[in-house]
C-alpha cells in the first residue's frame, strides 16, 4: 500500500539571509485543519528564523482525503513519517494541539521505538498525556459536538447558515462561530472539510491512548513539553499530581500559559509565542 500524504503548507522566515536549520511539523485539533494554524505559524517563523514550520491537515480533515483506514493515532503519526520522505527532510520538532497533542506523541514514540532518531523535542498543547476519564467534561463535550454536527443539514447556501442551528443544539456561539472556518465550498454549497465518521473512529483511539509510561522513561534525545492552559478543564488534580511526580530526568516538563483557554492560539497567541521563544 502507498504512502498516504497529507495536505500541508511550508512556512519560513521572510527577508533571513540563511535557510532554517531545522523543521517543525505543526498538527490541529480534532475537526479542524491546518488554516487554523497559518497566523501563527508565520508568526513563529518570523520569530525563530532557524525553523521552518509545517503546517499538517490531519487524515480526514482539509485537503487531507481518502486516506485508508484504519483512522488511529498510529496512522496520524505513519502520515506525518510518509510526509517526512516526502519532503526529503527531518522533522526535529513536533506540535500538536488537543488531539494534534496525541498524534505528535505517538509519532515520537514510533520514532524513539524505531531507534534513536536525533535529538527530538515535543511540544503538546493543552492535551492530557492519559486516556479519558469516564464523564470527564471535555470530552464528553467534543462527543456532544459530533452529535450535533450531524443534525446540520448539508449542503448550506451559505458558511454563516451553520451557526443558528449549531447554537439550537446547545452549542456556544463562540464554537459554532470557529466551526464555520470547517466549512468548504463546493459546486452545490459549503459542506463539513471533515469526515464525521472517520473523525469518531479517530476520537475513539485518542480518548483510549496513554503516554504517561513514554514520557516518564528517560531519554537523552527526548524532550516533552506539556502546555496546560490555565483556564482548561482537561487537567485533573490527580493528572496533575502524576506530572509533579515523575521520575527524575523524565523527558516531560509540565508548562502553564496564562491568560487562555483550551484555544491556545486564539486566547494568548504573544504568550504562547513567548512559550516557544524560551523553549525552542
Amino acid at each position: 500500500m502507498s504512502d498516504f500524504i497529507p495536505a500541508h503548507d511550508v512556512f519560513e522566515a521572510t527577508g533571513s539571509a540563511t535557510p532554517p536549520s531545522r523543521t517543525a511539523l505543526l498538527c490541529h485539533g480534532i475537526l479542524g485543519n491546518r488554516n487554523n494554524w497559518r497566523t501563527f505559524a508565520r508568526a513563529l517563523v518570523q520569530r525563530r528564523p532557524e525553523l521552518r514550520v509545517i503546517t499538517v491537515d490531519l487524515r480526514n480533515h482539509g485537503d487531507s482525503t481518502g486516506a485508508p483506514p484504519p483512522h488511529t493515532l498510529a496512522a496520524c503519526a505513519t502520515d506525518l513519517r510518509a510526509l517526512e520522505r516526502h519532503l526529503g527532510l527531518r522533522a526535529e520538532v513536533l506540535i500538536g494541539h488537543s488531539f494534534g497533542g496525541k498524534v505528535v506523541l505517538e509519532a515520537a514514540r514510533a520514532a524513539t521505538t524505531a531507534g534513536s532518531p536525533g535529538p527530538l523535542t515535543v511540544f503538546v498543547l493543552d492535551a492530557t498525556p492519559t486516556a479519558g476519564e469516564p464523564g470527564r467534561e471535555a470530552d464528553l463535550e467534543v462527543s456532544g459536538v459530533m452529535r450535533c454536527l450531524r443534525a446540520v443539514p448539508q449542503p448550506l447556501a451559505d458558511r454563516q447558515a451553520v451557526v443558528a442551528p449549531l447554537v439550537a443544539q446547545g452549542i456556544s456561539l463562540t464554537l459554532a462561530r470557529w466551526m464555520t472556518t470547517n466549512l468548504g465550498r463546493g459546486p452545490d454549497g459549503w459542506r463539513w472539510r471533515f469526515d464525521i465518521d472517520a473523525c469518531e473512529q479517530m476520537l475513539g483511539d485518542y480518548f483510549t491512548a496513554d503516554y504517561m509510561d513514554f514520557i516518564a522513561t528517560p531519554r537523552a534525545d527526548l524532550q516533552v513539553h506539556l502546555l496546560r492552559a490555565a483556564r482548561s478543564d482537561r487537567w485533573s488534580p490527580a493528572l496533575l499530581r502524576a506530572l509533579e511526580a515523575l521520575p527524575a530526568g523524565a523527558p516531560a516538563q509540565l508548562h502553564l500559559l496564562p491568560d487562555a483557554g483550551h484555544w491556545v492560539h486564539a486566547d494568548n497567541p504573544a504568550g504562547l509565542l513567548d512559550f516557544f521563544d524560551l523553549e525552542l
